[in-house]
C-alpha cells in the first residue's frame, strides 16, 4: 500500500511554533506549555490521570487523556459538551475509558487479541504542541513495547494530532510501520456523542452496503441502507461499508454535527439499548472506521483524518 498523507485544509503548522517535550508527568511525557501562551496545558484529571486541556481563542475546550490517547470532552463556546462519557467509565487504567473518542487499534472488534486492540489501554505521550491563530494543537505518540508485542509482535509508531477551533474538533491518525517486516491492522474511532436517542438521526448513509450485527453479532446480516435518515429505535450495531466522507448527525438536543473524514473507509452506528439501561438514552456512537485490513510494508504509513464541526 502506498503512503497516504491526506489531511484537511487546516492552518499550516510551522516549526517556529513548535514546543518540544521536556518534562514528565506521572511517568508520561508531556509538553511544558502554559494555557495563557499556547491554549494547551497538562493537568490532573479523573482518577489523578494526566490529561491535556485545549482551549481555543473562541472559548471552546477539549480534554485529551494520555491514557488511551482518548478525547473525552469537546465543549463548544456556550459550554455544551458534544461528546459523552458513560457513567460506568473508570479512570484507573484497569480498563479503557468508556466514552469520548476511544481508539480501536490494531484490531476493530473481536479477534485474536483483546476487544478493539490495545491502543486504548496504554499511555500515549505528548510529542508536540502548538497554537495557530488561537487554535491549540497537540500531538500524541504511541510506540510498541512489551505489552503491545505480547499481543501483536510488530514495531510501529502511531501519531495522533488533535486540533481545536471555535466550532470544530479535528483529529489526524498516522500509523507507520517501523518494523523490518510487513503488518496489517484495522482501526476505528469509537466516537460517543451526547444525544437524545429517541430524537437522534444520521444522514448520508443511504445506499451503503450494511453488515447488521442485530440479532447475531457473530453472523452479521448483509443488506443495503434505504433510509435517508437512520434512527436508533432500539439496539443498533451496524457497519456501513464504503461510507461517504461526510455524514450529518442530528443529536436530538438541538445540535447538527458534521462528521467529515479522509481515508476512514467505513462507518459504524451503535447504541446498546437495554444492555446499558442506565445511559443508553443519552448517547449514540457514530464511528469512522477502517474495517478491512490495511497492509503496510516497512517504512510505509497510513493516515486518516476526522473533522467534527457545528454551524
Amino acid at each position: 500500500m502506498a503512503m497516504v498523507s491526506t489531511v484537511f485544509s487546516l492552518p499550516t503548522l510551522s516549526p517556529p511554533n513548535l514546543r518540544r517535550v521536556n518534562r514528565y508527568y506521572s511517568g508520561v511525557a508531556y509538553a511544558s506549555v502554559s494555557k495563557e501562551a499556547m491554549g494547551v496545558r497538562v493537568t490532573e484529571g479523573e482518577g489523578s490521570l494526566p490529561k491535556v486541556v485545549l482551549t481555543s481563542a473562541g472559548g471552546s475546550e477539549a480534554d485529551v487523556y494520555l491514557f488511551g490517547g482518548c478525547v473525552t470532552s469537546w465543549k463548544v463556546a456556550n459550554g455544551k459538551d458534544l461528546l459523552f462519557v458513560r457513567p460506568d467509565a473508570v479512570f484507573n487504567k484497569k480498563k479503557p475509558i468508556s466514552g469520548g473518542l476511544p481508539h480501536c487499534f490494531p484490531q476493530f472488534g473481536p479477534g485474536p487479541m483483546q476487544q478493539h486492540g490495545f491502543a486504548r489501554n496504554v499511555d500515549w505521550s505528548v510529542v508536540d504542541s502548538e497554537n495557530v491563530e488561537g487554535n491549540p494543537v497537540v500531538t500524541l505518540l504511541l510506540k510498541d513495547g512489551p505489552y503491545s508485542r505480547s499481543m501483536w509482535d510488530f514495531s510501529f509508531q502511531a501519531l495522533y494530532k488533535v486540533i481545536l477551533t471555535t466550532k470544530s474538533l479535528s483529529t489526524e491518525l498516522r500509523i507507520t510501520n517501523t518494523d523490518n517486516k510487513p503488518f496489517s491492522f484495522s482501526t476505528a474511532l469509537h466516537t460517543y456523542f451526547h444525544a437524545s436517542v429517541t430524537g437522534a438521526s444520521v444522514r448520508g448513509l443511504k445506499g451503503c452496503k450494511t453488515l447488521n450485527k442485530d440479532p447475531d453479532p457473530k453472523n452479521p446480516l448483509e443488506g443495503n441502507e434505504e433510509r435517508d435518515l437512520v434512527t436508533f429505535p432500539g439496539f443498533v450495531d451496524c457497519v456501513y461499508l464504503n461510507a461517504p466522507n461526510e455524514l450529518q448527525l442530528d443529536n436530538g438536543l438541538g445540535d447538527k454535527i458534521s462528521i467529515k473524514n479522509t481515508n476512514w473507509t467505513d462507518a459504524v452506528l451503535w447504541n446498546p439499548h437495554l444492555q446499558m439501561e442506565a445511559c443508553y438514552r443519552d448517547f449514540v456512537c457514530v464511528e469512522n472506521a477502517q474495517i478491512g485490513s490495511v497492509q503496510l510494508g516497512p517504512e510505509q504509513s497510513w493516515t486518516a483524518t476526522q473533522h467534527l464541526s457545528i454551524d
